[in-house]
Parts: structure tokens; sequence; C-alpha cells
């Protein structure tokens, strides 16, 4: 897909729903508390949001628990535009572990994270297409450590196939990830060092321990 400003066509979806009056359902799959502060304080004036939580690629489960209940605590403090509600999905690791079998020594940003992020956006694609919903997106283009152009591929791949439209983005314009960070520190939300499945875990612990050395 030849590269797009993003930022600007999501900015022409919500002019067009405001000038038909139109306030559309979104299911937004998030990553984490902390990645959605800012997309929520952005969307949640142009759209009804309800967040879906799908991350079975976050090990341990006691990691992903946490993470999740960090997003239930943000939806319930942060004022919104429009009411933001969740689905909670159930933690299936295994799943993951299947999908990634033979990428496990992928780099980070490699095969193994476009798997995963295929995983993640077509469960909430089909979710939104069950449940009615006018789109479906993700939080995940807020990092600048995420493939925004990747993320958007694979979105606009399954709105074809699922007939539900995908809601573009490139969340890390207009100051986005800085907004998140002083959004997390306001909400004294947990900010986790690692993307969450363990193999970033241990590429993060190479990481540190060579800056040591």
């Amino acid at each position: 897909m030849e590269k797009k400003n993003f930022d600007k066509e999501l900015e022409k979806i919500i002019l067009k729903n405001q000038k038909e009056h139109f306030v559309p359902t979104l299911l937004l799959h998030s990553c984490c508390a902390p990645c959605s502060s800012y997309v929520l304080e952005y969307l949640s004036r142009y759209f009804k949001i309800t967040i879906f939580y799908y991350n079975p690629n976050i090990s341990p489960i006691e990691e992903y628990l946490k993470r999740k209940e960090e997003q239930k605590r943000l939806i319930s403090e942060m004022p919104c535009s429009y009411p933001v509600s969740i689905i909670d999905c159930d933690y299936d690791n295994s799943l993951y572990e299947e999908k990634i079998k033979g990428l496990e020594n992928e780099p980070e940003r490699g095969r193994r994270c476009s798997v995963c992020f295929r995983l993640r956006l077509e469960k909430t694609a089909l979710k939104a297409k069950e449940l009615g919903f006018d789109y479906f997106g993700t939080t995940l283009t807020v990092s600048p450590y995420k493939n925004a152009n990747l993320l958007n591929t694979i979105g606009l791949a399954l709105e074809n196939t699922y007939q539900v439209s995908f809601l573009v983005s490139d969340f890390k314009k207009k100051n986005g990830y800085k907004r998140s960070i002083e959004l997390s520190r306001e909400y004294h939300l947990y900010r986790q060092d690692y993307c969450g499945c363990k193999y970033s875990k241990l590429e993060r612990g190479r990481l540190l321990l060579d800056k040591k050395n």
C-alpha cells in the first residue's frame, strides 16, 4: 500500500460525519490504558466508543490482568464527551503462541508483530460486525514503536473481508504520544516497559543489559 497520511484521512471521516450530524459507534481495540488515554480524549468527541480489550499476546497473566484493570480504571475516571464502555475478553495466550509458532526469534517490529496485529484486529473486526458497530479501530498507532502504515493496511484488508468500516489513524500525529504520557501521569497510570509478549520482554531485558555493559 502506498504510504498515506492516515491522520488526514481520519480528519476527513470526522468532518464528513459532523456535516451529517452523525455520531457513529466505534469498537476500539486497546492494548493498554496509557495508549488509549489520548485516543479516548480525542475520539470521544466524535464517536460513541466501546473499548475492546483483546490482547492474548500479553504475558504473564498477572501482567495481562494488571493492564486490564488499569484500562477499566481509566474509563471510570476519565471524563469523555460520550460515555465509553468496555468489552472484556478472555485471556487466550495459547492461541497467540499457536499463531506465532516459528516466529519466536523474530526481532521486535518483525513478522511476529505483524501476525499479532492481525490476530487482534481480526477479532475486533469480527466482533464489530457481530454487534453492528459503524467502525472498528485500534489505539496501537499512537505508539512511535508501531508501524502505522502496516496497521492500517491490515485494518483495511479486514474491512474488505468482513464488510465493516475500519477507522484509519495515526494517533502519534498532533503530539498524540506526548499527550498520552501527560495523561498517564495525570491519572497515575501503570506504564509497562515492554510491548506485551514474553519475547518483547526478553528483548527489552537484553537491551537494558547491553546499556549497562
